[in-house]
């Protein structure tokens, strides 16, 4: 992991902070405003001034922000890109320190497996009073799921999800187990067997389990699918060339659940993945079959390519199981949530209003946005079957993410709470923090979240 960040104790050139409307007023030495004034600097938001001093070295620099209500708590993401090597602290307006640091740290994140890259020799000074340890375990959360999303299927499958998961566990003591191949069969997971069957790559169900039984069951579950095709039922081309992030939900639960490892989060931690490939061949599962889930809901497949719902199903069923106080299932699901979203929102859905009012508060306060949408229950008559339990699609083009949603609320009915969470994890053009490419989303909030119902 890239390590951004350093002691207070180190030598730093200052960061000054400013807006439009405090830039006039700002802390900064008489002669710095004279020069910033000359060079036609105006504190306008993304805009950075270097500052020299007296004896042409720097001085610090100048950085505008924009004022609240519009400001972006990651603008200083855009910081490691604009400043040369050396350590810096920030100074002035700066709403959030912690998200400001954050920011920072994210906006040092590069993809440099496959080609050299050049490194950053910049750091930040942790501002005073942010939590330093729990600063780098988001951090490293954040690069480990973008890592994830960002490999290529020909590198990431799911064997190498597997050893993924195994290094993570072995990492924080935790346990783990794999379920791989027609073992899914013997052990009644027939969805996760029946979509990963035509692959060359074996299926699989990845498990981590950590914790005190005693404490709050909490479990994971993030769809594996290392690569769609869409199966049959093929995608065409353009559709295909974003398919190595459709394991987005399975890198955004091993994220989080690095965090809550990290920090020793007072709960019975539970991770389930069902890693898979929808491929095509002459085994591959056809429209119109009809196949049963480990919960014994019998399933009509109207589309190939709406197999995240049925690996989900199997693996949410088998987590339902025990009862858990909370249930997160984590997936690239639908393209209609996109739609109606765009890619910055992960789209929420839940029934428990007091976590989603909760969660809502939490993804304000991190600037880890998502929005919810209803779980309409009336939208459940368009999964209907004539020959099985229900269909694994609507009979319609409407409101795609929500009987998605709905699909997945038939196999999970003990646990207390729910959330399904329907996101994109890719930013398709960089803003400050977030460059180009595999991203996590919610696990800050959630994070935040789980702390606060369980320590």
């Amino acid at each position: 992991m890239i390590d951004c960040f350093a002691p207070s104790s180190a030598v730093s050139l200052p960061v000054w902070c400013v807006t439009k409307d405090t830039f006039a007023s700002a802390p900064i030495p008489e002669a710095a405003r004279r020069f910033a004034e000359a060079a036609g600097f105006s504190g306008a938001a993304g805009k950075l001034l270097l500052l020299p001093n007296a004896d042409g070295g720097l001085a610090g620099a100048l950085f505008g922000i924009a004022p609240a209500p519009k400001a972006d708590a990651f603008a200083t993401g855009a910081l490691p890109g604009l400043l040369p090597e050396g350590t810096w602290r920030l100074e002035g307006e700066v709403p959030s320190p912690r998200l400001a640091a954050l920011a920072f740290a994210l906006g040092c994140y590069r993809f440099s497996t496959y080609r050299a890259a050049k490194a950053l020799k910049i750091k930040l000074v942790v501002p005073e009073g942010v939590d330093a340890a729990q600063l780098r375990r988001t951090v490293e959360a954040v690069m480990l799921t973008r890592d994830l999303v960002n490999t290529p299927a020909n590198d990431l499958g799911p064997a190498e999800l597997e050893d993924g998961a195994r290094s993570l566990a072995a990492r924080h003591g935790a346990r783990f187990r794999s379920i791989v191949g027609d073992a899914l069969l013997a052990q009644n997971f027939p969805l996760i067997h029946a979509v990963g069957l035509a692959a060359a790559r074996a299926p699989r169900l990845i498990e981590i389990r950590a914790g005190d039984p005693s404490h709050p069951k909490v479990t994971l579950v993030g769809k594996g699918v290392c690569f769609d095709t869409g199966g049959l039922d093929l995608k065409p081309s353009s559709a295909m060339l974003l398919m190595k992030k459709d394991m987005g939900g399975a890198a955004n639960a091993l994220g989080l659940a690095h965090i809550l490892l990290s920090r020793g989060a007072k709960v019975n931690l539970r991770v389930l993945i069902p890693a898979v490939e929808n491929s095509v061949s002459g085994i591959a599962f056809r429209p119109g079959d009809v196949l049963r889930s480990r919960k014994g809901i019998s399933v009509e497949i109207g589309n190939t390519d709406a197999e995240g719902r049925l690996v989900l199903a199997d693996a949410l069923a088998l987590a339902d199981e025990e009862a858990p106080d909370l249930v997160i299932d984590f997936a690239t699901l639908t393209g209609a949530a996109r739609v109606a979203l765009g890619p910055q929102l992960p789209a929420a859905f839940t029934d428990d209003e007091d976590f989603a009012a909760d969660l809502s508060r939490h993804a304000m306060v991190e600037a880890d946005p998502l929005w919810r949408l209803p779980l309409w229950a009336p939208y459940a008559g368009m999964l209907d079957s004539k020959v099985a339990d229900i269909n694994n699609v609507s009979s319609g083009g409407f409101a795609g993410a929500i009987t998605a949603a709905l699909f997945l609320a038939k196999f999970v009915e003990k646990a207390r709470s729910h959330l399904h969470l329907d996101l994109f994890a890719w930013n398709p053009s960089s803003r400050p923090g977030r460059p180009e490419g595999g991203e996590a989303q919610t696990i800050r909030a959630l994070d935040a979240l789980i702390a606060e119902r369980f320590g």
